[in-house]
């Protein structure tokens, strides 16, 4: 089960460096709850991750997905990674400022029947805010 798991992740993480959102949203359950720490409130659905995969796109269109650790422990999964990219369009409201960014966070993934059913996402939403220049460095 375990290395299934892992070749379902890496094919997640390919979809992403891909910059294919329709390919990426597929990995996701019709029925996919969303708790990300970046929204105020979970959300649900594959379409919401559709939009939100594509808004990530746009704003980050050279944007790259490292896979830097899983531990898989049957259905669930925790990923580590890190993505880097150049703030290129609006994101979270903020307009772009042409920095290169890298932000890293954790993903804790419950996968069912193929797909991802549930996500928890803690990441470095302040790191992020630095490095586009809208917090100061600590």
């Amino acid at each position: 089960m375990s290395e299934s798991v892992l070749q379902f992740v890496r094919r997640y993480v390919e979809a992403w460096n891909a910059h294919d959102a329709e390919r990426v949203a597929a990995f996701y359950a019709h029925e996919f709850q969303d708790d990300d720490v970046a929204e105020a409130a979970p959300r649900d659905g594959r379409e919401h991750m559709r939009r939100k995969i594509a808004a990530y796109l746009q704003a980050f269109p050279d944007l790259h997905l490292t896979l830097d650790e899983c531990v898989v422990e049957g259905n669930r999964v925790v990923v580590f990674w890190r993505w880097s990219a150049t703030h290129q369009g609006t994101f979270m409201r903020i307009p772009p400022t042409g920095r290169a960014v890298t932000v890293r966070g954790s993903s804790l993934l419950t996968l069912e029947e193929g797909h991802i059913r549930r996500a928890l996402r803690i990441w470095d939403v302040a790191g992020l805010l630095r490095a586009i220049g809208l917090l100061p460095e600590l």
